[in-house]
């Protein structure tokens, strides 16, 4: 091998090229989506793997595998995953490609001579996608054991961002107010300190760190930095706590994706002689057209990697009795009538929500058996999942399988190896303890409580919620409280994965308590989203807009809850916040005039025409990503034939809007409004040479909204 050679691995729509040398690490080169002449992989054969000469230019130096040991610690002083000791020894060892389907797969090998760690890096990307997910295998292939304390799933410096000019893109998220975007340049974090004159890396850098088991509680795992029309976007996709960073190096700015870490999590893995530890798996996409273009390739992996289901084809409209209805207090006469509004309205799935278990009105604490309560339904469950059925609904249940109540029958049934624990106590949360997934009788008290509510209920969907948060985790039989909690975190997705085998036709909602575990570890296997918990029509709408950024549109559930008392504009504002989206409805409908009513039938019937093309549709957000306090916000989805697009406008806001469209620009659109149709249309002047829709409110309510489709004309 010469001193400096390349390893090229993609396809049409993804090209990464890696430098490897015999005496440096292994690090990425370049990353871009293969769209643009000769950013293209050459050749292609048999022999495209394999290294390559690549001249006399530098080498990429940020390596590809980060990698921390409490003896070998970091090569440069810095609180960064960047040139850590043993990151910058792992030397080049080989590397095989290979197809699977519509995936494209690449594996390096790597080596630490002194340490004798080996690391396998593996790369996949789907067909047609510049996206791909990356997760790294460390194994001691050395004689005595090893501490790790941190590894890297994916490093690279981002090659051709410029840090005087690159925006870093995050997100702060809570439950009540998810998905608060943030557009800022790199230098608000990462000052110019003239690093080329030191002739050394930086020290600093922003770290978005998310703790515990509400892996999206305090921020979201997605990410990007963006650079002109330049983008790279990221997500972490694991149910428990992560990292990254990006800061600036001497050649560029860089990126580091980790699972735990022991600095952050009290994560900590002994690996002895022959162990291997594989690290949380990310995903990273691409794209030369901006911020939008990365987000669709990105809403193409997430269209690739989650799990096959009939319903990610029907996409049932879902009724549920929780907000601002029934507030977890269901009983079969509040429910009956309700049951009926839903369906007449079109719901194909109703879901009673927290409650159903309880015989005394103080449940919290008590939950765990998930027995149907004998005072809430006097002739039993039954009579009210019967009666969903016979309206042709799927029927539903809401269910918090991880916690089990101080007061719960099963709190003394289990073991207390079943529960996490710190110093031998178990872990008590908001009157809660927490199971612990790793402990076979833990499972199979869940397998049973499932299979009996599906067999013997006729239960078609589970709402999962999840409403404590258990800390850095459990010290029993672990290398550490992280260690612990990480495999925790792991056996909870395989118990789901068991449940969907045994029940392949079951659809599962994703809830804790809204979005406070929106990652795409369970998304990857659930089917659609609680977006938010929040109660106020008003406040809803930036959720629902951002949501596309970390969600597929069709998993991205957001509540549309229009009550009696609301004026006609109201009841629409509070529709169109669930039609881009899994639409999901809740409500009085029981209460509600036979006008009012048939608005929301004819807001089901125009979500029923537009959710065919939700699992193809890419999101565009033509006022930019939203602002909490943003008084107009819109959010469109692009098709190849029409783009749907969501306007709201609210109180305090000026009469009109201009929305920018740049896919559209050069072409005449039809533009319908299709929801609500019986309420006054908006002036929209359409300039195709700007691509810009100009909206005009001639209303005098302080809230109102609208879904629009534009037409394409080739």
């Amino acid at each position: 091998m010469s001193s400096n050679t390349s390893v090229v691995w993609g396809h049409e729509r993804l090209r990464i090229v890696l430098d490897v040398s015999p005496d440096g690490p292994v690090g990425v080169r370049s990353l871009s989506d293969g769209g643009r002449a000769g950013n293209r992989p050459q050749g292609g054969g048999p022999d495209e793997h394999r290294p390559r000469p690549a001249g006399d230019r530098p080498r990429a130096t940020q390596p590809l595998v980060e990698l921390l040991l409490p003896g070998a610690g970091r090569a440069r002083a810095s609180h960064r995953f960047s040139r850590t000791a043993v990151g910058v020894r792992l030397l080049y060892q080989g590397c095989e490609q290979r197809e699977d389907g519509n995936w494209h797969e690449l594996r390096l090998d790597l080596r630490d001579p002194q340490s004798g760690l080996e690391a396998e890096v593996r790369l996949r990307s789907a067909e047609g996608v510049s996206a791909f997910q990356a997760r790294t295998r460390v194994t001691n292939r050395g004689q005595e054991p090893v501490l790790l304390m941190g590894v890297t799933s994916f490093a690279a410096a981002l090659a051709g961002a410029c840090p005087d000019r690159a925006e870093v893109v995050h997100a702060e998220s809570e439950w009540l107010g998810e998905s608060r975007w943030t557009r800022e340049p790199l230098r608000r974090h990462v000052p110019d300190l003239g690093l080329a004159a030191h002739g050394q890396d930086g020290r600093g850098l922003l770290a978005v760190v998310s703790s515990g088991t509400w892996s999206t509680g305090a921020r979201l795992p997605t990410g990007g930095l963006v650079d002109g029309e330049q983008a790279w976007l990221w997500q972490i996709e694991h149910n428990g706590a992560w990292r990254w960073e990006v800061g600036e190096r001497l050649d560029a700015p860089y990126l580091a994706l980790l699972g735990p870490t022991d600095v952050d999590h009290q994560w900590q893995r002994r690996l002895r002689p022959g162990e291997s530890f594989t690290t949380v798996p990310v995903s990273v996409a691409v794209s030369g057209g901006g911020l939008e273009g990365a987000a669709a390739a990105l809403t193409a992996h997430r269209r690739a990697i989650v799990r096959p289901h009939p319903d990610r084809e029907r996409l049932p409209v879902v009724f549920n009795d929780y907000m601002n209805t029934l507030m977890g207090d269901p009983t079969t006469a509040k429910l009956l009538p309700l049951v009926d509004a839903a369906a007449s309205a079109g719901a194909e799935v109703f879901c009673v929500d927290a409650g159903w278990y309880d015989d005394g009105g103080a449940w919290w604490d008590s939950v765990g058996e998930w027995q149907p309560s004998q005072t809430r339904f006097p002739d039993g469950i039954e009579e009210v999942l019967g009666r969903i059925r016979e309206r042709g609904m799927v029927a539903g249940l809401w269910l918090e399988p991880e916690v089990i109540g101080v007061r719960s029958p099963m709190a003394d049934k289990l073991p207390a190896q079943a529960f996490l624990q710190r110093g031998g106590v178990r872990l008590v949360e908001h009157g809660r303890y927490h199971l612990d997934l790793r402990h076979p009788r833990a499972v199979a008290h869940l397998d049973q409580v499932v299979d009996r509510l599906v067999e013997d209920l006729g239960v078609g969907y589970f709402k999962l919620d999840y409403n404590i948060d258990p800390g850095a985790g459990t010290d029993l039989d672990a290398d550490s409280a992280g260690d612990g909690l990480l495999e925790h975190n792991r056996a909870h997705l395989a118990w789901l994965d068991g449940v969907l085998a045994r029940h392949p036709g079951l659809i599962l909602e994703n809830c804790a308590s809204g979005a406070m575990r929106m990652d795409y570890a369970l998304l990857s296997r659930m089917h659609l989203q609680s977006t938010s918990d929040q109660q106020d029509f008003r406040r809803y709408p930036p959720i629902a807009v951002a949501a596309p950024m970390s969600v597929l549109p069709e998993q991205s559930a957001s509540w549309a809850y229009p009550q009696p008392d609301m004026s006609d504009e109201q009841v629409a504002f509070a529709l169109c916040t669930g039609l881009l989206g899994r639409l999901y409805l809740s409500g009085r409908l029981d209460r509600m005039r036979p006008e009012q009513l048939g608005r929301v039938r004819e807001a089901v019937r125009v979500h029923r025409e537009l959710r065919a093309d939700l699992a193809r549709a890419t999101p565009v957000w033509p006022l930019g990503l939203p602002g909490w306090d943003d008084d107009w916000l819109a959010l469109g989805l692009r098709t190849e034939a029409h783009t749907y697009l969501g306007v709201w406008r609210r109180e305090g806001a000026a009469p009109s809007v201009r929305l920018e469209l740049p896919h559209l620009a050069g072409r005449a659109i039809d533009l319908d409004v299709r929801f609500p149709r019986h309420l006054p249309a908006w002036d929209a002047d359409w300039d195709p040479r700007a691509g810009a829709l100009t909206m005009v409110f001639r209303g005098e309510e302080p809230f109102a909204a609208r879904i629009l489709r534009l037409t394409n004309h080739r």
